[in-house]
């Protein structure tokens, strides 16, 4: 079930008709990005560039049969219209993958385009070889990474790695633009979006201000001490979205955050269960990878009851699909918050 119902069959529509009228438009959101090449604005080729991993990877044409290692870039290459013919997949899952393992935010259109399903779960070399690409994406992190084959797969063909964990899904769908001579379809995407967002933005009476922005892992049944958070940063992709609606991201104080094995990340502050009460200073919480489950356990748990969103019934869920943020679930987010606040 969807978190809100209120108005969602206007949120596509509008994000259809905004996307075809925005071609004109410059894009504003993401940064300039560092992709290295030999051609030039009208598409020339080989293309050489240097991938997130510091290879120097030559395509000797623009492909025409792509394979994405990982699930997390196939919505970006699916919304720029690059030739993706097969990609890795997760486990089916009934919430936030279809019985391929595909993301349900963009399923359908892996569908309608006969995208395969190559694997579930660790990437396989063979599944990869038997498709014949001209161009393999690998992402460098993440549980979707097959970095570590990457040599077995730069033998089949160009390999390039991209590191989504440093940037937002627009700068994403910038680099995959550019490197797949989709430069014109990614600068669509992005504009598009962001006419949605400033649409949106106009459309809403925002809720209390700052907001707080997170991943809530209800790790110890009932609650209790073992709940934790990541909360977004502004430099994450779900921060950026929440300031490109106008809300304002509330401050984390400094000594309630942690840090992991994994090393500092600039996209979370991550909370333990004793310091959530502290960390969560927002007068509005925004909770990703969550649903009406979520929000409710969220709103029941005995380290945030005191904190100010609980307090005034001010939390709120953008759906189970809003975890990796791509060009569809990105739009998804937009759409909820618009049924929730619009005017």
């Amino acid at each position: 079930m969807e978190p809100f119902t209120k108005k969602r069959s206007r949120g596509l529509a509008a994000a259809s008709i905004v996307l075809v009228a925005s071609l004109g438009l410059s894009a504003c959101g993401g940064s300039e990005s560092d992709t290295e090449n030999t051609a030039d604005a009208s598409g020339e080729w080989p293309l050489t560039i240097t991938d997130d991993a510091g290879h120097e990877v030559t395509i000797d044409k623009q492909p025409e049969t792509i394979v994405s290692t990982a699930v997390t870039l196939t919505g970006s290459l699916l919304a720029i219209d690059a030739p993706v013919a097969a990609s890795g997949a997760t486990m089916p899952n009934s919430t936030v993958a279809d019985d391929q393992g595909f993301f349900t935010q963009w399923s359908d259109v892996a569908k309608e385009r006969d995208v395969k399903s190559l694997y579930q779960g660790d990437p396989d070399v063979e599944a990869v070889l038997a498709e014949e690409p001209d161009l393999i994406f690998v992402s460098k992190t993440g549980q979707d990474s097959a970095n570590a084959i990457y040599d077995q797969l730069s033998d089949i063909a160009p390999t390039v790695v991209i590191d989504y964990g440093d940037k937002d899904w627009q700068e994403v769908a910038t680099k995959l633009g550019e490197i797949t001579g989709h430069e014109d379809e990614a600068k669509k995407v992005n504009d598009g979006f962001d006419s949605r967002a400033e649409q949106v933005k106009s459309s809403i009476d925002a809720p209390a201000q700052p907001v707080t922005g997170m991943v809530f892992n209800e790790t110890a049944k009932g609650g209790g001490s073992g709940a934790s958070a990541n909360v977004w940063t502004p430099d994450s992709a779900q921060g950026k979205l929440l300031e490109e609606v106008g809300f304002e991201l509330a401050e984390v104080p400094e000594g309630t955050t942690s840090q992991s094995e994994m090393g500092k990340r600039s996209d979370i502050y991550e909370v333990t269960g004793e310091n959530l009460s502290k960390a969560v200073t927002g007068e509005s919480v925004f909770l990703f990878n969550a649903n009406e489950k979520t929000e409710a356990a969220y709103k029941k748990n005995s380290l945030v009851e005191s904190t100010p969103a609980v307090k005034n019934d001010a939390v709120y869920s953008m759906g189970l699909d809003s975890f990796r943020l791509d060009y569809y679930s990105a739009t998804n987010v937009l759409d909820r918050i618009e049924d929730e606040f619009g005017k």
